[in-house]
């Protein structure tokens, strides 16, 4: 109702000083009142003591008594506020009765009514009429009364009346002053109130909170300016910490973000948020019957660099690997990591064979070049497969598998290729599976045998044997170790193989021993994976111990590579082996790191030449030449040297006559069975050897 706190508060002041006013009006009029009807009860009693002297004489008069009491009772007409004046005898038997300037009063019922007897002595006031009764005479014996009435309501009320025209305006010109001055007061008081108020609204609208009051006051309202500049202070500092903190969490969001979308060292999109993206572009080609293609590649020798270079290394190759794809890409293609070494490129709705193929090409081009980092040249390939939407029916999950089966049909030709998936992939990759899953139960069904090729000295005569492994499916016929040996590494089954396989020879070895009477060696291949198995010399140890094997009969091989990527426990692991008694070599030499550095400290008896090179002696200079120096090499270190892969008696004699020890091939014998190696001649003459049966 009030929109100002000031408008309540000077009414209520006016009601309160108009009220006091008329209060004071009215205690006035009664105190006037009653001064008056004081005043005028006096005035009675002198004039009717006066009247009752006058009066006293002519009461003792018998003639001429009545004439004599008028005289002296109109003598009250002076006084305008006698009523009447009446005379009594002594038996209140009226004897005179004389009307005053008042008179008009007597018509009044009360005074035709009133009994003079009922009045007492003195005087008393009825209906606004004094009547004040006197003895005449001696109050023992009285001559007569005396009773006088006076008006007191007409010279009252104009008394009163007078007052108040005296009186009334001087209250009012006060009343006024006084409310003029109250209402400037509450102006005045609550002129700083009215000024907060503006303040705080100031505030509301402009929502700045710096603004200070700065009142001077040092009451309530002064007190309350500082508080509210207390608030404003601490909602300002809470703002601010608030503007900081929602500033740190939309920091932190952005940060989530990229985090859960962006891989954090080569700044690429990650596995999730290519794979978000490729569920909407498979959506979208699915509506619209498009088709769309990815590539999808790993690096070629990266893990090797990793591993002896340092994670750190690796890093950095990731880092320049995501900026050489990226350059070569164009607007709207997407390149992502998907995490290690693994990075996918999908094309802007490209599908063409011809335009993947430019694609694939250029990415692979871009890695003939080495990397240089930290004073040293790395180069690393790349192995690139190309699947398509279409193909995998737009599932995500079946496309991703597609480009993986076709880049690692590229990693099987070699580094540096890309390979376009088609359908067929996929009766390979269910083969591959399918063996994966088998391998275990194949182990316990005893479906894997080890078959033996022997290996011969410079005369023929069988001074060794390999054992190789080979499987026999019951679905899928006899499988080669080149085919099951890689998933059985790549599904963490090749320890299980690789102790079966010493098992294997731990139990031929007395009948091998009875069919070879003198001193010879078998070898047992380990993998990489085997070498990095820290329970290896222990299972190792409990076979040997179990089966009382000598360890002299057994010889280990390892490819250079397996070898010089695990060196340190590698090389823990075989001088553990060595001081047992067993033999440990070197195969496929030549064809890895061929370090010589690494010949100074590796713990071997033997270096195996690999057949790439044995296949090209008479068709290679460049290979003679090499195939004479590792033969050379192993000499003046001391080590024995075998070559396997012999498949002609021109191969036989370059490398007897260059100081091959052992020879290994088809021209001899192909690895076959146990039964069948016992059946076989312990001694080949050189010049009878049949090639087709050996083959």
């Amino acid at each position: 109702m009030f929109k100002s706190i000031k408008a309540p508060i000077s009414i209520v002041v006016t009601l309160s000083m108009s009220v006091m006013a008329a209060a004071v009006l009215w205690f006035a009029v009664l105190e006037h009142k009653a001064l008056y009807l004081n005043l005028a009860h006096s005035h009675a009693v002198s004039l009717a003591n006066g009247v009752v002297k006058n009066v006293a004489p002519a009461m003792l008069l018998n003639a001429q008594k009545a004439y004599s009491l008028s005289n002296v009772l109109i003598l009250l007409k002076e006084h305008e506020h006698v009523i009447s004046a009446r005379i009594y005898d002594s038996n209140f038997t009226l004897l005179l009765e004389e009307e005053g300037p008042s008179a008009n009063r007597l018509n009044e019922p009360f005074l035709n009514t009133l009994d003079p007897f009922a009045l007492t002595e003195g005087v008393s006031i009825e209906n606004d009429v004094i009547m004040a009764r006197r003895v005449i005479g001696s109050s023992q014996k009285p001559d007569g009364f005396l009773i006088l009435f006076v008006d007191a309501k007409a010279p009252l009320s104009g008394s009163v009346k007078g007052l108040l025209l005296n009186v009334v305006p001087i209250i009012f010109v006060l009343w006024v002053i006084s409310i003029i001055g109250t209402l400037f007061f509450i102006r005045r008081v609550f002129r700083p109130l009215s000024e907060l108020s503006f303040f705080t609204k100031q505030v509301t609208d402009t929502k700045d909170y710096a603004l200070r009051q700065n009142l001077t006051s040092r009451d309530e309202i002064g007190e309350l300016g500082e508080n509210i500049n207390l608030l404003l202070e601490m909602i300002e500092v809470e703002l601010l910490i608030n503007h900081e903190q929602n500033q740190t969490l939309v920091d932190q969001q952005e940060t989530m973000i990229r985090l859960a979308n962006y891989d954090s060292l080569t700044g690429l999109p990650n596995r999730q948020f290519v794979l978000d993206n490729l569920r909407l572009e498979l959506a979208r080609a699915r509506r619209n019957d498009d088709d769309l293609a990815l590539l999808f590649f790993d690096l070629d020798g990266f893990k090797g660099i990793n591993d002896s270079l340092g994670h750190e290394t690796g890093d950095l190759i990731l880092i320049e690997v995501a900026d050489r794809v990226s350059t070569l890409l164009r607007e709207g293609d997407l390149v992502a990591r998907l995490g290690g070494d693994e990075f996918l490129v999908l094309p802007d709705r490209e599908t063409r064979d011809t335009s993947l193929e430019n694609m694939a090409g250029r990415l692979i081009d871009a890695f003939t070049s080495p990397f240089e980092l930290r004073g040293l040249s790395l180069s690393v390939g790349v192995s690139v497969g190309v699947a398509r939407a279409i193909d995998a029916d737009y599932d995500l999950s079946e496309l991703m598998s597609n480009a993986d089966l076709a880049m690692y049909r590229s990693k099987a030709k070699g580094r540096g290729s890309f390979t376009i998936f088609t359908p067929d992939m996929v009766e390979s990759h269910k083969r591959k599976f399918h063996l994966a899953n088998a391998i275990e139960q194949g182990l316990k069904n005893d479906e894997f045998m080890v078959y033996y090729q022997v290996k011969v000295d410079h005369e023929g005569k069988v001074i060794g044997l390999e054992g190789l492994l080979r499987w026999q499916h019951p679905e899928y016929g006899l499988v080669m170790p080149n085919e099951f040996i890689p998933i059985a590494e790549q599904g963490g089954k090749i320890s299980a193989i690789t102790r079966w396989v010493i098992e294997k020879v731990c139990i031929d070895l007395p009948k091998l021993r009875e069919w070879l009477p003198h001193r010879f060696r078998v070898s047992v291949n380990l993998s990489g994976h085997d070498l990095r198995d820290s329970n290896l010399f222990d299972n190792i140890y409990e076979i040997f111990t179990r089966h009382n094997v000598n360890p002299e009969y057994v010889e280990f091989e390892v490819t250079e590579s397996a070898y010089l990527e695990n060196f340190a426990s590698s090389n823990k692991f075989f001088k553990r082996m060595s001081n047992m008694g067993c033999a440990i070599a070197l195969d496929d030499f030549g064809t890895g790191y061929s370090s010589l550095s690494y010949l100074t400290q590796i713990s071997i008896d033997t270096l195996k030449i690999d057949k790439q090179f044995v296949h090209e002696l008479e068709t290679s200079e460049r290979s003679r030449l090499v195939t004479g120096a590792i033969i050379d090499l192993a000499k003046r270190l001391s080590l024995s040297v075998c070559a396997e892969g012999i498949e002609n008696e021109t191969q036989w004699h370059y490398l007897i006559e260059h100081g091959c020890d052992y020879i290994q091939g088809f021209m001899f014998s192909k690895p076959i069975p146990m039964d069948d190696l016992i059946l076989s001649p312990k001694q080949f003459i050189i010049g009878n050897v049949n090639n087709s049966e050996g083959r």
